[in-house]
């Protein structure tokens, strides 16, 4: 998308905006799914504006602890239900017995009532994608990025961009990009598709921030796809956990996502956020905007009814990343597997050593695996350890391994068995201030957080949050590690502690 084709559009936004304000007083019952007005789309087609935004239904103002109607989602959890009802979870479990109180995730399609407490401003309950079209999970398996792109006729078949280390088709950066972040390359295509017509206009000219993120030097579509990545996985699991309640569009208006609202579709709104606002954000997270463009090139994401998060999710037994007769250092507590901010799912070990930063280790300190698995990759940018061996990293368990340095990294194809050696610890891949392991867990291509209703556990030791990113502790029984980069004896772990 040119400049020219970039500025019309922003013109096309405000007089639409201005339109929408003009006739906002109109009676039409949103439920009915028509246009503002008869008048604004009859002038949208005199100006050639384009579609307006659907009105769409709003939540009444509830009593406080009235209850409500919920039918559970895929990934759904009590503590965050609570969070995103304002309630609490023992009043959850009050109003249903039924749920044992150890639960973890719950079983998708259950229905529930949740004492509510109103919230002004909750956003529109339109629910643009389901959580399994987001994460690049068992309903990405078989899609051919390369394929389709070619497919075609748009200017991302033609593509070229250097991205991790080696020049890539815009097909092979969008696979990049979904791999490392474990989101849905089909997601991908589809906000490129909305945002520059990337597989529908064959002229591009490369003008820098095509997807309007505004941050310098990171202005080419690579570089603009990883920031919309990152944003998109801080929506997405922001609300998976219940601390995204709310967030600011880009005039700085306030936006509560409706409390009944999917974690995919919430991650969507949040992006659109740090892009538009007014007209132009409530057409993109409505149904003329991005979910009618993926609709169109992949069909109703909605049709397809896979469940990619169970009830009641276990954790199969893991053992701490290193031999059980040493002891190691706790260097971090919960923060991202992936990118910067949210997913808190990964945590991080450091080998005993005389001296700090990026140093060399004694060969007796390497790297284990923490459970029986298959090695579906191995690279600068991580191990991935496919507990159920069928060689998918979309589908089952996945313990993901950063920072293993390449000599002696453990092969693709390999089997391994729980204590064998997968590598050395290092600086390599990524940002790292000193020797470490970064462990951090999916399922079915969701990034499980390590502080969550299915807790990391390894040895018997669980993880805790921190007040933030890096901080936190692992309990056992009676005893504490605290997470600290200092490698005092506070941070000191064993993995013969009985």
């Amino acid at each position: 998308m040119n400049k020219k084709s970039i500025y019309f559009r922003k013109i096309i936004a405000v007089l639409t905006s201005v339109l929408f304000l003009i006739t906002s007083c109109n009676t039409t019952n949103p439920s009915q799914g028509s246009s503002a007005t008869p008048e604004m789309d009859s002038l949208n087609d005199e100006l050639s504006l384009g579609p307006s935004p659907t009105p769409l239904p709003t939540r009444k103002a509830y009593a406080p602890g009235e209850l409500v109607d919920y039918t559970a989602q895929t990934g759904d959890s009590l503590p965050s239900l609570a969070l995103r009802f304002n309630t609490t979870v023992n009043e959850i479990l009050l109003a249903n017995p039924q749920i044992p109180r150890d639960a973890t995730t719950m079983p998708p399609g259950m229905p529930m009532k949740i004492p509510i407490y109103y919230l002004a401003l909750w956003a529109n309950p339109f629910q643009i994608i389901p959580d399994h079209a987001f994460i690049y999970g068992p309903t990405g398996t078989g899609f051919n990025t390369a394929a389709f792109v070619e497919s075609q006729p748009g200017w991302l078949k033609k593509y070229r961009a250097y991205v991790g280390g080696k020049w890539r088709s815009g097909a092979e950066m969008v696979d990049y990009i979904a791999i490392n972040y474990s989101i849905n390359p089909r997601l991908l295509l589809a906000i490129l598709e909305y945002q520059t017509g990337a597989l529908t206009q064959p002229d591009f000219t490369e003008t820098g921030q095509i997807l309007g993120l505004s941050r310098r030097f990171w202005g080419t579509p690579y570089l603009q796809l990883v920031l919309a990545a990152n944003i998109l996985n801080n929506g997405y699991y922001g609300w998976r956990s219940g601390k995204l309640l709310e967030f600011e569009d880009v005039d700085d208006i306030l936006i509560r996502p409706d409390p009944w609202q999917n974690a995919a579709s919430v991650a969507m709104q949040f992006y659109y956020a740090n892009i538009y606002s007014g007209s132009e954000y409530a057409l993109a997270t409505g149904p003329e905007g991005l979910f009618q463009t993926y609709s169109n090139l992949f069909d109703n994401p909605w049709d397809d009814p896979f469940i990619h998060i169970p009830g009641s999710l276990q954790q199969p037994d893991f053992m701490l990343p290193f031999q059980y007769d040493q002891t190691w250092s706790y260097t971090g507590g919960p923060h991202t597997g992936w990118g910067t901010g949210e997913p808190l799912a990964a945590i991080d070990f450091a080998p005993p050593s005389e001296k700090s930063g990026c140093v060399s280790v004694k060969p007796e300190n390497y790297v284990t695996a923490m459970a029986d698995g298959l090695v579906v990759r191995s690279s600068i940018d991580g191990v991935a350890l496919d507990l159920d061996k069928d060689g998918n990293e979309r589908t089952g368990w996945v313990i993901f391994y950063l920072h293993l340095a390449t000599e002696q990294r453990t092969t693709l194809g390999t089997e391994l068995k729980a204590g064998d050696k997968i590598g050395y610890p290092s600086c390599a891949g990524g940002h790292a201030t000193g020797t470490h392991v970064h462990i951090a867990r999916k399922y079915n291509g969701e990034w499980i957080l390590a502080d969550s209703a299915v807790p990391f556990t390894m040895n018997g030791w669980t993880t805790h949050n921190g007040s933030r990113e890096y901080l936190g502790t692992l309990t056992k029984g009676s005893s504490i590690v605290i997470a600290c980069d200092c490698g005092d004896v506070f941070t000191s772990i064993s993995g013969s502690y009985p």
